[in-house]
């Protein structure tokens, strides 16, 4: 009897389960049913779905209260709108974009401009004291180049028809170098340490930052001065022949091509032009809206060139598309230094403020070798050895730091050069072309000579007043003829 009554229970509890369920099911099934399955359905999107294609042509065809009034102008007290009126008037007269719909607010292009330019004040907000100022309405063009030619007109071309860069018969042993070798220029000549300045070269307004001696031959130099303006001197004559006027700011450096016939230069105004060097002409305006701090050109192609900028990135240009070919983003900081080693360029060593020296495989954008260790200081000045086997970097703990130019790169710490204050700037290193001795310049304005092997210090000058010795270059084929620059506007020619 117990048996029965518990099966009997147990059936019971079976089908009040049953009825339970049937009873959620029919429930569900009755609210499917009062729901409109339409696009907004919340079974579907939920409560916080996207918006359906009807509420979206609900508020496509609905009007503000702007529109309703007749616009954002319109909406503005008179004074306002002449207020506006008068700013466009004044863009326009800038040459900015102010091509609106309405013929008062500027068009696409110059809020472009307004964004780009705030983003490069965020970019750039971490050294803005290094940095100029870019203000809103600044403009972003260049300005227009001119050129003039200081000589006379018997003078621009000599009695060969050649013209005035022409090298002079004196300097053209310099021509029998045979560029195809590294360091076959060591043993062309015997150098000596100069004894005392025999030229002063006047001309530039503010300082002189940077100079370059013209290749191989050295008969003509190029000077970057701080008043925006660039210079070619007579090196025989100690008389400047031509004037190059294409910035609204400093220059910060410069640099022949391979040949002479073009140089580059780049300035604070945040463009590098190419030049002519013999017409004065501008074959070209580049920029990429960040500071460039030095550049080069392609050991084995004059019409590539590399840029290092304010961003923390070497770019590389194609001068006759203007088109970038090439970024390389592994630097933490400005990129001070750009070298070209190895087989005519084919590796190429950068260094910047991040403290750290990168060697890189050219065109190709990650790099093969970093140097770098908790002892290093940023190194803003970096010249190759004429032999091409070491570099020597001008380390701002005031001394040269010598690595080897291949191979490795290890850092040679045997091999060093103190004695000089540069401490916070970047004074150029320059070789004799025979290797045997090394000079610098240093905050002080005094200017240093080394021997290279013995790394001992065989003579110190006053070079400069008001400033650092900024730069130094040593003749190619005069045996001990150097050219210093400083920032007191003077360039000087030590024999």
């Amino acid at each position: 009897v117990k048996d029965d009554r518990f099966n009997d229970d147990d059936n019971d509890d079976d089908d009040n389960n049953n009825n339970t369920k049937e009873t959620k099911s029919n429930k569900r099934k009755r609210m499917e049913q009062e729901l409109v399955n339409d696009s907004d359905d919340e079974i579907n999107y939920g409560i916080w779905g996207p918006p359906t294609e009807e509420m979206k042509k609900i508020q496509a065809n609905s009007l503000s209260t702007l529109d309703k009034v007749g616009g954002v102008v319109d909406s503005l007290p008179e004074e306002m709108r002449a207020e506006r009126a008068h700013l466009v008037e004044r863009n326009r007269r800038k040459g900015m974009d102010v091509s609106g719909p309405d013929g008062m607010t500027a068009g696409p292009n110059a809020n472009l401009d307004r964004e780009n330019q705030n983003f490069d004040k965020m970019v750039e907000r971490k050294m803005a004291h290094l940095l100029p100022p870019r203000i809103d309405g600044e403009e972003a063009v260049a300005i227009d180049p001119t050129t003039k030619l200081h000589l006379p007109p018997e003078e621009e071309f000599n009695y060969k028809g050649e013209s005035w860069i022409a090298c002079p018969t004196e300097l053209r042993s310099g021509l029998d170098i045979d560029d195809s070798e590294v360091g076959a220029g060591v043993d062309h000549h015997k150098c000596y340490v100069p004894k005392k300045c025999t030229a002063r070269f006047l001309g530039h307004n503010k300082g002189v930052h940077r100079i370059r001696l013209f290749p191989r031959t050295g008969h003509l130099l190029l000077s970057a001065g701080l008043d925006g303006k660039c210079k070619v001197w007579s090196v025989m004559t100690k008389k400047v022949c031509r004037t190059y006027i294409g910035h609204s700011a400093a220059v910060r450096d410069v640099q022949f091509n391979n040949d002479g016939t073009k140089f580059l230069s780049c300035s604070f105004d945040r463009f590098i032009r190419l030049w002519d060097t013999e017409k004065g002409d501008v074959l070209g305006t580049y920029t990429n809206r960040r500071v460039p701090y030095v550049l080069k050109f392609f050991p084995k192609d004059d019409n590539i060139f590399v840029v290092g900028c304010s961003d923390n990135k070497i770019v590389a240009y194609d001068s006759t598309s203007g088109e970038v070919t090439q970024e390389y983003n592994h630097h933490l900081a400005p990129v001070n230094t750009i070298t070209f080693v190895e087989d005519h360029g084919m590796k190429m060593i950068t260094s910047s403020d991040d403290k750290k020296i990168l060697v890189w495989e050219w065109d190709i954008g990650v790099p093969i070798k970093y140097i770098s260790d908790p002892t290093m200081h940023s190194i803003p000045v970096v010249t190759l050895h004429p032999t091409g086997n070491f570099f020597a970097g001008q380390s701002l703990d005031n001394q040269i730091v010598v690595y080897q130019g291949k191979d490795r790169f290890a850092v040679q710490r045997k091999k060093k050069f103190s004695g000089h204050l540069v401490s916070g700037y970047a004074c150029d290193i320059a070789f004799s072309p025979d290797g045997q001795f090394i000079c610098s310049g240093d905050g002080n304005g005094k200017l240093f000579f080394w021997d290279w092997r013995r790394s001992k210090i065989l003579q110190k000058y006053r070079a400069h007043d008001k400033g650092p010795t900024i730069g130094s270059v040593w003749h190619p084929v005069l045996p001990s003829t150097v050219f210093t620059c400083g920032w007191d506007g003077v360039i000087k020619m030590w024999e």
